[in-house]
């Protein structure tokens, strides 16, 4: 039987992402009982033995405690970066002239001059282009191209590191979205056994396309995130949601890009625009920074979590604040609280209800007749036998209070929907075509990690056939300890 923590009842997932202040068992084991839901392996960090062995770790804990994480692998991509100056960091003067060239000695960067990683940037550059360094906080513009030098006016400067990313102010440059060191950790991916990819600086649907292509010849069945990081990504935004299994607002690299002042209205156009296609999206990058290195979240970061969760992102993310940074536990423990004083707000589980059905598909009909009935009669719950998990997912886009119980026998289900809404992964030994036994089945499940309790009234929804993806073709209303046959 599949344990269930304390935090059944928060509907926003968190995604936790490993690294060195999260790499032993202890540690791990922590996050879990914090409440991450899924862990995240940056490849940008880290080799191939270390990744397999915290994987490894990952899996075992969880069988141990029979509770279920998914992992999200996240690929590279053509993060632009400079390369290393001679004593790993320079000051830049504000009208001071600082070349990039990507002929330039890899670790021999100046005040004058540094190396970059993208051949061939100057044949993309203008006059006047806007160079952003260090997620913006250094600024330059082109002055003059001469071959493969860019001669740039320093206009915000300050310190520089090795290795910073590079951007181009408005976006536009052209390096494709899965590199070759992507392919190699795509095979990574798939020996892990991720159960979400995501696709880095991501332009249009057959960057993912080709992501998906890739992992399932690597033997994977893995969920492909697109991350919105490039201003192209917003432009091309309806077709890429389609083609993705969940969406990243990855707002580091889009601020610097579409420029801060239009984030926080793109982050709530994105929100909306996932959960209208049926797809789950991810809000991440800087939610609680302060965390690195401080005990509790600034205030700032409290209204930005909730904000996310009040707009109706899935999952929120935490990235080196339980990588790298010395409270990842706290910072989870944080997110938790703040998740779940935001969706306790009325206005949160009642926004946008949805209850339309767009298609004329038989089981996104019957998921949304689920969540009208689920909410007319009070029920305490809802099991959604599923081999996909598409039912649930169907059900949870409608921001509904009422927990959603993905019953399934398939461990890779399970993983998935750990990353959508109010959906909670519970294991189902065999499901049955006897619909009496079924039923059984599914209400003993929801008795036994106390969910469901005598007289409670619980919605099962179900197919004819076991077995069949997407059948799902019946609903019905239960009171426990009044079974009846069919």
């Amino acid at each position: 039987m599949t344990a269930i923590n304390d935090h059944i009842y928060r509907q926003t997932k968190i995604i936790a992402t490993l690294g060195p202040s999260t790499s032993s068992r202890e540690s791990i084991e922590g996050l879990i009982d914090a409440g991450v839901d899924l862990v995240r392996f940056n490849f940008s960090h880290g080799d191939k033995e270390t990744h397999i062995e915290r994987a490894k770790l990952v899996r075992k804990i969880t069988e141990e405690k029979r509770y279920h994480v998914g992992i999200v692998g996240d690929l590279q991509g053509p993060k632009i970066r400079i390369t290393r100056f001679i004593n790993s960091k320079i000051k830049l003067l504000n009208n001071a002239k600082f070349t990039i060239d990507d002929q330039h000695a890899f670790d021999k960067g100046t005040e004058e001059i540094v190396g970059t990683t993208y051949k061939g940037l100057a044949n993309e550059l203008n006059i006047e282009d806007i160079l952003l360094l260090d997620d913006g906080r250094i600024e330059l513009s082109v002055e003059k191209i001469s071959g493969s030098k860019i001669i740039t006016k320093v206009i915000h400067g300050g310190l520089l590191y090795d290795s910073k990313g590079l951007n181009r102010k408005g976006g536009g440059l052209s390096a494709s979205a899965i590199s070759e060191k992507d392919i190699n950790d795509i095979k990574l991916a798939a020996e892990i056994g991720v159960d979400y990819l995501a696709v880095s600086f991501a332009r249009e649907a057959s960057d993912i396309n080709l992501a998906r292509k890739l992992l399932k010849e690597s033997g994977n069945n893995g969920g492909i995130i697109a991350k919105i990081e490039r201003a192209e990504a917003i432009e091309n935004i309806d077709e890429i949601i389609v083609a993705s299994d969940a969406i990243m607002i990855a707002r580091g690299d889009l601020g610097v890009e579409i420029g801060d002042a239009q984030l926080p209205a793109v982050q709530k156009e994105l929100i909306q625009k996932a959960r209208d296609k049926d797809k789950a999206v991810i809000t991440a990058t800087q939610m609680m920074e302060s965390m690195i290195t401080n005990s509790i979240p600034t205030r700032a970061e409290v209204f930005d979590v909730a904000n996310a969760v009040l707009d109706g992102t899935d999952a929120v993310m935490l990235s080196s604040e339980t990588a790298m940074g010395d409270h990842p536990v706290e910072a989870v423990e944080a997110m938790s609280r703040i998740c779940e004083g935001s969706e306790k707000e009325n206005s949160v589980t009642k926004k946008r209800s949805n209850y339309s059905i767009e298609s004329k598909k038989v089981d996104r009909a019957i998921s949304m007749a689920c969540m009208l009935t689920a909410d007319n009669l009070n029920a305490i719950a809802i099991a959604a036998l599923t081999e996909s998990g598409s039912t649930a997912l169907w059900m949870s886009r409608t921001n509904h209070s009422i927990p959603i119980f993905a019953l399934t026998t398939h461990i890779g289900t399970l993983r998935k929907v750990t990353l959508y809404r109010g959906v909670y992964p519970a294991r189902i030994k065999t499901i049955d075509t006897n619909h009496a036994t079924v039923n059984k089945d599914a209400i003993n499940v929801l008795t036994e990690l106390g969910v469901a309790k005598e007289n409670d009234l619980v919605i099962i929804t179900k197919g004819d056939l076991a077995g069949i993806r997407g059948g799902t073709n019946a609903m019905k209303v239960v009171t426990v300890g009044h079974l009846t046959d069919g």
